[in-house]
């Protein structure tokens, strides 16, 4: 394996200084933490070609996304940028179709072994630099359109690209370290909550046994019944943002409104919607008017994961309901 640079000045002054000249210190970071050794001594992957070892194949596909290249074909500039393979070791850079055929020849053992490094990795980094008692999990999705006819890609909501195929995967993220606790691939037109009972389900497999304390947030597309009654079967504080529904904004002129500070006041009661087999607790929070009135219409559908936290300046109409 290729050593790193040891005769090295660095200058934040050069004119021929790019974007991604921060590479070096990120591949530095990875020297410390002995990234290269700890994933080859924890994966396993037979191939014929070992012109590039698994560790640095690894690599090759993680340094396009942290400098923002998130395609392969993007990232074929790499190639020819002797000083970015100079300060990261590599003996060159893998061409596109080298590493579009490593992932397809990957076999599903190699994905369950990547799964377990990134438990292990998660389970040592989330007490760094202190110990931890509690984690605030967010789960939400996103959209990741595709272009090409790429497997399980499907048309659905996509508010950028309107009727072109994605994904929609689930995620799931540590608040105080932005740590990707898990994910769940699904098609663009999956439902809104699909996968999300087997997305907890291995997020909680991966929290430390010393973690006393897990609160988790979500959005609306969380707020369905058999995802509630997963969170509430384990020892979990949670706030769901409440899904709008006609039904439910017909409840809110007749709360009683208590003021918690200058700009807030909220409300709280028990409703149980169509559906659900019991009721449950929702607090609805408004904003008071620069008139002194409090103006108690919601944003019509769902309110982003966001919104949970105090907005300074925000629009004098905008409330929230969660539970």
């Amino acid at each position: 394996m290729r050593h790193s640079p040891r005769n090295l000045r660095i200058a934040c002054d050069h004119r021929g200084l790019t974007h991604f000249g921060g590479v070096y210190f990120f591949h530095e970071f990875l020297q410390v933490l002995q990234l290269r050794h700890f994933l080859a001594r924890n994966l396993r992957y037979p191939r014929r070609n070992h012109r590039y070892s698994l560790s640095q194949m690894i690599l090759a596909l993680v340094y396009p996304l942290v400098l923002g290249l998130d395609r392969l074909e993007t990232a074929s500039f790499l190639r020819s940028n002797g000083t970015f393979q100079y300060l990261t070791g590599l003996p060159s850079f893998p061409d596109p179709q080298t590493l579009r055929r490593f992932l397809w020849h990957a076999p599903d053992s190699f994905w369950e072994q990547m799964h377990r490094v990134n438990d292990r990795l998660l389970q040592n980094f989330i007490h760094l630099p202190d110990h931890r008692s509690r984690l605030i999990l967010d789960l939400d999705s996103s959209v990741v359109t595709v272009f090409g006819r790429q497997e399980n890609a499907a048309v659905g909501y996509n508010p950028r690209y309107r009727g072109k195929r994605s994904y929609n995967p689930l995620l799931c993220i540590e608040a105080n370290s932005s740590y990707l606790w898990d994910t769940e691939l699904r098609a663009g037109n999956a439902g809104t909550w699909e996968g999300s009972v087997e997305l907890m389900e291995t997020c909680f497999v991966n929290v430390p046994p010393d973690i006393r304390e897990i609160r988790v947030r979500a959005d609306a597309g969380f707020g369905f019944n058999p995802v509630l009654e997963g969170l509430e079967a384990r020892p979990t504080q949670y706030a769901v943002v409440a899904r709008l529904t006609q039904a439910f904004k017909r409840l809110l002129p007749g709360l009683r409104y208590e003021s918690v500070n200058r700009q807030w006041e909220m409300a709280e009661f028990d409703h149980r919607p169509h559906g659900w087999p019991q009721a449950r607790r929702f607090v609805v929070a408004t904003i008071h008017s620069r008139r002194g009135a409090t103006n108690h219409t919601l944003h019509p559908g769902a309110l982003p994961l966001s919104c949970l936290g105090d907005q300074p300046g925000a629009d004098a109409r905008r409330g929230l309901a969660f539970l």
